[in-house]
């Protein structure tokens, strides 16, 4: 058999084994996934029409920060579902799995793939179901081209890579489920200063360039463009660059990680 064919075998079955791992034990990533929709839920119904009034003037609906939240919350999905996977590989780690799959005659990257493959599906799924939230109460994208969605899945998709590979790192340098788990908040803590819930021209001076050259704002910028029409600029580059960046960061570093001795 060829190295190609022997790692994606492996890969493969280390994919099935996280996705079993995930379809036994769902409550890490029900918790994780309640964290946005509690947001929406919160910020549409508590904070709806003060919000809207703040985004679109003082005669905007509710549907009008509807709109400009949900984008953000699709991307900070991503950011919670991805917390699970740095939990999952500490979890490999501090149990020896990891070391037995060392002395199988597996691919050695295979242990990692199977992780992120598997995250990033999980991903894909969670932005699905909190966007079916997201129409439940108001979300609309009447004016966007099959091309605008089909560049707004990549752009999700694309994003849910990259922080996944910053995310395996972390498992595999925290030494047990509670340190992942806590080393992996940024992911869910940028969004909250970004543009997800208000626009950045809103926040104190000194903290605009904090939200605008952090990875979630370009992205949530491109997002809103391509599914609202609104104006994208250099945005959708500087999110592209994000994501190409911290994958490459990230692959490298878990990489890095796992080729050291198992402790």
């Amino acid at each position: 058999m060829s190295t190609l064919s022997l790692a994606v075998r492996d890969s493969s079955t280390m994919l099935r084994r996280n996705l079993l791992h995930a379809r036994r034990y769902p409550s890490l990533t029900l918790n994780l996934l309640l964290t946005p929709i509690m947001l929406l839920l919160l910020f549409v119904y508590v904070f709806g029409d003060t919000m809207s009034a703040g985004i679109g003037g003082a005669g905007a609906g509710r549907s009008a920060y509807v709109a400009y939240l949900v984008p953000g919350l699709l991307l900070m999905t991503i950011g919670s579902t991805t917390i699970g996977t740095a939990v999952s590989v500490s979890n490999d780690m501090s149990e020896g799995i990891i070391a037995r799959f060392r002395t199988m005659a597996i691919h050695r990257g295979s242990v990692l793939v199977g992780h992120v493959v598997g995250s990033v599906l999980q991903s894909v799924i969670s932005v699905v179901l909190v966007g079916a939230v997201g129409v439940a109460v108001g979300f609309r994208s009447t004016d966007a081209t099959a091309l605008e969605w089909l560049a707004a899945f990549g752009l999700l998709v694309l994003f849910a890579t990259a922080l996944t590979w910053i995310a395996v790192g972390m498992g595999l340098v925290s030494p047990n489920a509670e340190a992942a788990s806590n080393n992996a908040m940024p992911l869910i803590f940028l969004p909250l200063i970004s543009s997800a819930f208000v626009p950045v021209h809103a926040m104190p001076g000194w903290f605009q360039p904090i939200a605008e050259y952090q990875p979630f704002t370009p992205a949530i910028e491109t997002l809103r463009g391509l599914l609202l029409g609104t104006e994208i600029g250099n945005n959708g580059w500087l999110a592209l660059a994000w994501c190409v960046g911290l994958a490459v960061l990230g692959y490298r570093w878990s990489v890095s990680k796992f080729d050291q001795d198992p402790r």
